[in-house]
Order: structure tokens, then sequence, then C-alpha cells
């Protein structure tokens, strides 16, 4: 909401949208309110005080989305890594500001003993993912890219369907590195890496949407 009007969003493309302050500055408690009130979508996140809004994804976004999860996810688990989210999850790398990565990885969260649950909050990445749309490659080529580059991420994907490629971006580079066939994740070192084909995966995805296009136009 602006001023207890509701935000115009558009029902059914995806869409990312920057909307800056005019009389104020966005803050996390305006953000949180704005996110408990609308539940899970559209999807509200807050980067130096600017509003960025996000409708409800598509099936391939959504799918896209899944498919990652299926892959990273175990192998996370397996390696003992952390743990595996996937949006809308929120993240505060700083305070106030609050992102919701497509899928995201962090370290395990502390102990019974510890219960230092917002130290963890805020701790590093060791990924994230973003899986674009036309409307939204600005905001995750740029001002996510920066901003979780910024803040200690380790490594973070652009997953873009139409190119079928994922740009990978880490705090000491420059430009990314396009991966088209082959991507493999190691954030540590001697552990086993994670290897994902790019075209089997982009098929899958590619298939599995024009699946749920046919169920939807038999409905």
């Amino acid at each position: 909401m602006m001023r207890h009007a509701h935000l115009p969003i558009p029902p059914i493309a995806e869409q990312t949208m920057a909307m800056p302050a005019t009389h104020r500055r966005w803050t996390r408690e305006h953000v949180l309110r704005l996110i408990d009130e609308s539940r899970a979508w559209p999807r509200y996140e807050l980067i130096d005080g600017e509003l960025l809004v996000t409708p409800a994804p598509g099936d391939s976004h959504q799918l896209a989305v899944g498919e990652l999860h299926l892959l990273v996810a175990p192998y996370v688990e397996a390696e003992g890594l952390g743990l595996t989210f996937f949006s809308p999850s929120d993240v505060e790398l700083e305070k106030d500001s609050i992102t919701q990565p497509d899928l995201y990885v962090r370290p395990d969260a502390p102990s019974a003993e510890e219960e230092d649950v917002e130290a963890w909050s805020r701790a590093k990445l060791l990924l994230a993912v973003e899986v674009i749309s036309p409307s939204s490659a600005r905001t995750d080529r740029v001002t996510k890219r920066d901003f979780y580059m910024e803040h200690g991420v380790a490594e973070y994907w652009v997953v873009d369907l139409d190119a079928r490629v994922v740009e990978r971006w880490t705090p000491t580079g420059e430009t990314p590195h396009v991966e088209r066939e082959t991507l493999e994740w190691q954030p540590l070192a001697g552990s086993r890496p994670l290897t994902i084909e790019l075209p089997v995966l982009f098929d899958r995805i590619r298939d599995k949407s024009a699946r749920a296009r046919k169920a939807r136009e038999r409905q």
C-alpha cells in the first residue's frame, strides 16, 4: 500500500516494479506490513529504501524454481552445507533491507543452545538464484546483483529461460560467467561439486511448461 491505497499490480504478467519513495523512504516496517497483508503474493522486497513489487509468477518461472530446488537441495543436504529455501522467504542481509530470492542457500541454523536466530537471518548466503522475466531483467541483473555482491553472497545465478543460459556472479568478478552447457557449483573447496547439465534442465522446464499450458487450455 501507498498512503492506504492498493498498489496497481497487473493480474497476469510477471513483472518487477520499482516503487520509489515520493514523500517518504520505504522502511523495513512498511514492507513487513505489506507482506503480512498480502501473504505469499505479490512479492515485496526492499533495497536502499526502494520498494520492489513482483506479482505471482507464471508456470515456466515456478517450474524452473522447482527443478532447481530438486537439484540443489539434495546436494546441499548431502554435503552438509546448510539449508535450501525458495520464495516467498525473507532474507535480511542488512538492516532495513528485505529480499526474496527465488531460491537460496544459507548456512545451517544455530543450535538450540545458541538461539541466535537474528544473527543467522543475516548470515551470508552461499547461493542466491533469480529466474528472470523480460520485465524483471534489469532488477535481477543490476539492482539485486549489486546488492547481493555488496553483501557477501558467495554466488548469484541469473537464470534466463529464453536464452537458455545461467549467468554466474561472484563478488570478485567484474563480469559474469555465462554457462550454456554444464554448470558446476562447488561452494566448499574439496567438496564434491554439483553438476547441472543445462540443456537437459531447460528442456525439462520447456516440456513441463507446454504440458501446463495444454492443461490450462483444456479447463
